[in-house]
């Protein structure tokens, strides 16, 4: 069994174990796979700028897996898979948001408290230069940073992921490093 077929888990079932088991009517077997990769599809998500609906997203990129599931035929990871299928419900999610206006909404709970004010303010800040670092990245070479930088994926499955070589996966991730570097020493 490969590395790629196993899960975050690594004492515990391999994702195409826990398919397997799924498929065989054991929901527990999904409850697990979900466990096991939500939390990496929220990141995925959040580091493309998506914030209000990142559980919606993560919810429907599960929801259309499972649906689907009998078309993962194993070549990749189950989660470069998941990964797959969550980056073109956010492709679709934007061409339909260019269609719509949008505006800007500040909800109670996004306010600091006295006691956290000076970490948020930091981290705020950090996060804000990164961020503004990546919107000067091409589309392809944001997501290779987010997906190595942020998820730890191999060269290979971020191909997987991206549509592309394992050798263009690493000049993309090369060449976004060298722009964030340089943005950042600025």
């Amino acid at each position: 069994m490969t590395d790629a077929s196993r899960g975050s888990d690594e004492e515990g079932p391999s994702d195409l174990e826990l398919i397997a088991r799924w498929k065989r009517g054991d929901e527990g077997a999904a409850t697990e796979l979900v466990a096991r990769h939500a939390q990496a599809l929220a990141r995925f998500a959040s580091s493309f700028g998506t914030r209000d609906d990142v559980d919606d997203l993560v919810q429907d990129t599960l929801v259309r897996a499972f649906q689907s599931l009998d078309g993962f035929r194993g070549e990749s990871s189950f989660r470069t898979w998941l990964f797959t299928i969550e980056r073109r419900l956010m492709l679709d999610r934007r061409r339909a948001e260019k269609r719509r206006p949008v505006g800007v909404e500040v909800h109670e709970d996004d306010a600091a408290t006295e006691y956290d004010a000076l970490d948020v303010l930091m981290a705020g800040e950090a996060a804000t230069r990164v961020q503004d670092a990546m919107k000067r990245l091409s589309p392809t070479q944001r997501e290779v940073f987010a997906l190595r930088v942020g998820e730890g994926l191999s060269y290979r499955e971020i191909a997987d992921v991206v549509g592309t070589t394992e050798g263009a996966a690493r000049v993309h991730y090369h060449n976004a490093m060298r722009a964030v570097k340089e943005f950042l020493d600025d």
